[in-house]
């Protein structure tokens, strides 16, 4: 059975068993953990009636945070930049548990890509690296790749997706992509309800909510484009600090 601390993932698979009606061992085969680990952690997190994926995960790392700190670890346990492997992981899950509205997948390729000095990595990489099938990361890939937060690249023979500092004005644009749908989804319950009805009036106020929020979405858009052009994300005109 795997060692080490249990990640979000491995919560969220928790707190799904619960809702299920799992038994506490089903749980553990599933994640391949000792039943004893799975009820401990169900325990000290408002047990099984009260168990949150993400709250337990805050909780964990508030823990983590109070800990002395270990005695320094060889030189072999930092990567070439004298980062610690384990904190680098970490963040990774923390952002994947913040990549809201995103696939789980889909979700740890972004924050994995995210983080890496190259912005880009094979699919050999990212299964080596999330320690899932090729399968599940072409899936995540893919759902990344059509809303176009990824792009895909060809090294000779090898096929590489990357993530550059354009990525959030991307983001941005499917925001404003999901507005302008609920905005016509609304309007057009408009004619059905009947303009005058309770419920038809509820829905034209919606979709002039929804009018107003992608204005204001297209137009600070706009500025993000004109402001940061194409430089790694610094405004015109201002030297690096970094």
């Amino acid at each position: 059975m795997p060692r080490g601390h249990l990640t979000y993932e491995d919560r969220r698979k928790i707190a799904e068993g619960l809702a299920g009606k799992l038994p506490y061992a089903e749980i553990a085969r599933r994640l391949g953990r000792p039943r004893s680990t799975i009820g401990r952690e169900i325990a000290r997190n408002g047990g099984p009636h009260g168990y949150h994926a993400a709250r337990a995960q805050q909780a964990a790392e508030w823990r983590a945070r109070r800990r002395p700190n270990p005695p320094s670890a060889a030189p072999a346990s930092a990567d070439v930049d004298g980062r610690d492997p384990q904190a680098v992981r970490e963040l990774e899950e923390r952002l994947t548990a913040r990549f809201g509205g995103i696939p789980t997948m889909a979700a740890r390729v972004m924050a994995c890509l995210f983080v890496s000095d190259t912005g880009h990595m094979t699919v050999a990489e990212l299964t080596e690296r999330l320690g899932v099938s090729p399968a599940s990361i072409s899936k995540g890939v893919g759902w990344l790749e059509q809303v176009g937060l990824v792009k895909r690249e060809r090294d000779n023979r090898r096929e590489r997706y990357t993530i550059d500092a354009d990525v959030w004005y991307r983001a941005w644009l499917v925001g404003m992509r999901s507005m302008t749908l609920w905005a016509d989804t609304v309007r057009d319950g408009v004619d059905v309800l009947g303009a005058h009805t309770p419920a038809g009036i509820r829905l034209r106020t919606a979709s002039r909510f929804f009018d107003l929020i992608s204005s204001d979405m297209a137009q600070a858009a706009e500025h993000y484009r004109r402001t940061f052009s194409g430089d790694g994300g610094r405004p015109q005109g201002q030297e690096s600090t970094w």
